[in-house]
């Protein structure tokens, strides 16, 4: 099963957000009772467990329809459907807004592409901050560096965008996934067309480009029905002789696996290895078992387990490799890592196997759905559930580094990367 959660339309907010009164007028106030209806049955068709969890679900049900429908405005209906849907217990079910798709989609449109000028970033002190840019792209071309800021995209200010969102995520693992998220889309679409950027460079200094879009980089992949991805891989030796691999999701199963291959083999002498999941969405859930095999020699370990419904219990067990790296491993995570990366990084740090570097993760390990209910809000709700080794979920907590950095911009700026320098010094120490 693929977890990934790079789009609006695989993961969305696990928590209720409110939003202004508005008047409901009668036709209102019955699509609000069919989306009532239609959350409710989705959960009792879908929920990870046939049996509720002990839940009187039916019970639940007739308890608040009268009041649905007794709702006077929109933003009403929509509490009373989170209220009920906070008797689950759960995180990763919730009721999303049409005006936050706003925000948090600009484009509206799936279709519209996912061409890229070739800029990461992340939202650093309510700032976008460019945190890479992909070598001998526009943006590269153009002379983007790492510290720059993002004030404006085709004319729009940023600032103001982030700052509702973090008002409205305020409290939730997500926020940093969902600011980065909310920036990028915006800087995406269809290939061949040009974004407008206005930056703030190194000295402060107002800096205007146009900006062609062009194919995000990596090899085109599919799986099933879902939409064409980008994979890249890639390894090197940094400080004086650790090994260092990066990839921007579990997928590719060959190509991933051959990375592996290639660095574990060549760092059979390395003082240790940093495997770099931040911004990694996650993918195959069943390739962070593979991968956790070229760093364990212990047979029987597991990173977790999921449960789905109508399937049983799936054991997430590390097989280990013939010749695994057994040196120092470090992993470094932000709160774009999440999915399989979180279940890859929280299962090597229950085992004791790695140490955790950078920020806590999104905690969106769970594959989930979102669908469009009949009053134009969105419905997300989990199809599984998964427990970590340490006996602890991930959805809604996510993974705690063992060492907390948050880089500054400053720090990008003058070309550091804190985590990693961190991650290197803790492996010469050992």
């Amino acid at each position: 099963m693929r977890r990934g959660t790079g789009s609006l339309a695989i993961l969305l907010t696990c928590v209720h957000i409110a939003t202004g009164q508005q008047a409901t007028a009668p036709r209102d106030r019955e699509s609000n009772l069919q989306s009532f209806e239609t959350v409710w049955k989705t959960v009792k068709d879908h929920y990870w467990d046939p049996q509720m969890s002990g839940i009187d679900w039916q019970a639940i049900h007739d308890e608040f329809r009268p009041k649905i429908e007794g709702a006077k405005s929109r933003e009403e209906a929509r509490t009373l459907i989170g209220d009920m849907l906070a008797r689950l217990k759960q995180t990763h079910f919730g009721v999303v807004p049409s005006d936050v798709y706003r925000e948090l989609d600009p484009s509206g449109d799936e279709s519209v592409g996912e061409a890229t000028p070739g800029i990461d970033l992340r939202v650093l002190d309510g700032h976008a901050v460019v945190t890479t840019v992909d070598a001998k792209s526009p943006a590269a071309e153009r002379g983007v560096k790492p510290g720059w800021q993002i004030v404006n995209i085709n004319g729009s200010a940023i600032d103001p965008a982030i700052q509702s969102i973090r008002e409205q995520f305020a409290t939730s693992t997500l926020q940093d996934f969902r600011l980065t998220r909310s920036v990028l889309a915006r800087l995406q679409g269809a290939s061949g067309e040009r974004v407008k950027v206005d930056f703030l460079n190194q000295n402060d200094q107002p800096v205007e480009l146009d900006l062609a879009r062009v194919e995000p980089r990596g090899k085109v992949v599919h799986m099933g029905n879902m939409p064409a991805n980008h994979f890249w891989s890639e390894w090197r030796k940094v400080g004086s002789g650790i090994g260092y691999v990066r990839f921007n999701e579990f997928m590719e199963p060959d190509a991933l696996i051959k990375t592996f291959q290639e660095s574990v083999g060549a760092c059979r002498d390395c003082k240790g290895f940093v495997i770099d999941l931040r911004g990694n969405p996650g993918g195959i859930g069943g390739l962070a078992m593979g991968v956790a095999g070229w760093f364990v020699d212990q047979a029987g370990l597991q990173l977790g387990t999921e449960y789905l419904r109508g399937i049983g219990p799936i054991k997430f067990v590390i097989y280990p490799r013939a010749e695994p790296f057994r040196g120092p491993l470090a992993i470094l995570v932000d709160g774009c890592s999440a999915s399989t990366a979180e279940i890859f990084a929280g299962g090597l740090k229950d085992v004791k196997r790695a140490r955790i570097f950078g920020t806590r993760t999104a905690g969106a390990a769970l594959p989930s759905v979102i669908s469009k209910l009949p009053n134009g809000d969105g419905f997300q709700y989990a199809i599984a559930n998964y427990i970590s080794q340490g006996g602890q979920p991930l959805e809604g907590i996510g993974v705690t580094p063992d060492e907390e950095i948050r880089p500054t911009r400053r720090e990008l700026l003058a070309g550091k990367d804190p985590a990693l320098d961190a991650a290197v010094n803790w492996i010469q120490k050992k």
